[in-house]
């Protein structure tokens, strides 16, 4: 048993984990500054990315395509800032503008290119193949300290890990202009914080962790993680730093409890089949939410800014 699940279950519930946490620090950011959907903007701007390094390289491959990935949401995330700020419309108005906008961009050079004639998997860009991304090569246990076994570990493993840490550490390195422009931006510029890089900086974050995320485990997960710990964490506590540990612990819950639910627990039931580990993941992610939203002792809270 615990050969079979060094192979098959621990590298996907690690990737899952790391992906949770990387989309759940700058969600919370994202849901104080009410700007939830972010997310949602991002997973259809990866369309005319992925439609560009298909055209400038001629191969349907994860390198290229990552970065044109990569390259969409950056660009998706300035453009929503701009059109934020010099457009005066609410953050919700200008995701839709933005991501609505490259989303048909991106159809278009599908159409009127060669690559309408690529096959584009919408079920993996949904769900992403975290099932596939095992580890055949260990024996056990003990390969974590085998070189040969190691490496063969799936690169998405150090892909999110690495996503996962570079956010981390960004969040403590800018903690402190983070905190303030999200709860009171005229008090962040009269004491010297750059608001807009700051807000230009933290949707930039988010991209990268969705695109990160995206070709692992799908847009479901990148969606439900961003929104589901930190509203829940939300409803836990009324300090930002607590709020955070919250949001980490849900994430990592949602992850593990999810990929373990959706493998194994239709074949509790007597079922002959595994259902989606992502989107088993987002469901418990959800029910987390609902569950706080019931029981959360700042359930009844009416919009309060969140205590340092």
């Amino acid at each position: 048993m615990g050969v079979e699940f060094v192979q098959l279950g621990l590298t996907p519930m690690l990737i899952a984990v790391f992906a949770a946490i990387a989309c759940a620090l700058p969600g919370n950011f994202l849901v104080l500054r009410r700007q939830a959907l972010v997310g949602d903007a991002i997973s259809h701007v990866v369309l005319p990315g992925i439609v560009v390094a298909f055209i400038l390289t001629g191969a349907v491959s994860t390198g290229p395509m990552l970065m044109g990935a990569t390259a969409a949401a950056i660009l998706a995330a300035i453009l929503i800032e701009v059109v934020k700020r010099v457009g005066r419309v609410e953050p919700g108005a200008a995701m839709g503008v933005v991501f609505s906008s490259l989303f048909a961009a991106g159809v278009l050079l599908l159409e009127q290119s060669d690559t309408s004639g690529v096959h584009l998997d919408v079920e993996h860009a949904l769900y992403g193949n975290l099932e596939s991304l095992i580890w055949l090569a260990a024996e056990g246990w003990h390969s974590i300290f085998d070189p040969v076994a190691l490496a063969a570990l799936p690169t998405e493993l150090f892909r999110m890990a690495g996503a996962a840490l570079l956010i981390a550490v960004l969040t403590l390195v800018f903690w402190r202009p983070l905190k303030i422009s999200t709860f009171d931006e005229g008090f962040a510029s009269a004491v010297g914080v750059p608001v807009v890089l700051v807000s230009f900086g933290l949707v930039i974050v988010s991209a990268i962790a969705a695109v990160a995320a995206f070709d692992a485990v799908g847009s479901i997960i990148v969606i439900a993680m961003l929104i589901c710990p930190p509203a829940a964490a939300r409803l836990m506590t009324n300090r930002l730093e607590i709020q955070i540990l919250w949001s980490i612990i849900f994430a990592i819950v949602s992850a593990v409890g999810g990929y373990v639910l959706g493998g194994y627990g239709p074949l509790w039931l007597g079922s002959d089949y595994s259902v989606s580990a992502a989107g088993m993941i987002a469901t418990i992610s959800g029910i987390i939410l609902a569950l706080t939203a019931v029981a959360g002792p700042y359930r009844a809270r009416t919009g309060e800014p969140v205590g340092s």
